[in-house]
């Protein structure tokens, strides 16, 4: 499956999207259902606004030298990905199942995502170089 830059721009505006409303609405709505506490839900949620708007904006405008800007939100990602698993160790205790369901999930889905993402910026960084 070959996927364009603009189309991996739209698949993680919308999954930021997505993980935005998830963390910021529905989990803390459910704070006891997860495990999570909120004060740590809504940053999370933030940031994934913040990524959806990245993305969007990549989306709608797809710069030239998109592999940079594709290079940036894959590292964005894994940043996330590392930040929240720190943060599911520390409130380990607290979440139930379905909030550790609910994380693994989510990051499992973001680093495939960052990893066609670093694929695709890198491929092409490579056929730059060998024109």
């Amino acid at each position: 499956m070959i996927l364009k830059p603009k189309t991996l721009f739209l698949i993680d505006g919308l999954g930021a999207l997505l993980s935005a409303f998830l963390l910021g609405v529905v989990l803390t709505s459910f704070e006891e259902f997860f495990g999570m506490p909120r004060i740590v839900l809504y940053p999370l949620s933030f940031a994934a606004v913040l990524f959806a708007v990245y993305s969007t904006l990549c989306y709608l405008k797809t710069p030239e030298n998109w592999p940079t800007y594709l290079k940036t939100i894959a590292i964005l990602n894994l940043l996330y990905c590392f930040v929240t698993i720190v943060l599911v160790v520390h409130f380990f205790e607290q979440l139930t199942i379905f909030g550790i369901i609910y994380f693994v999930c989510e990051i499992l889905v973001i680093l495939c995502l960052a990893s066609i993402e670093l694929k695709l910026a890198m491929h092409h960084s490579l056929d730059s170089e060998k024109l």
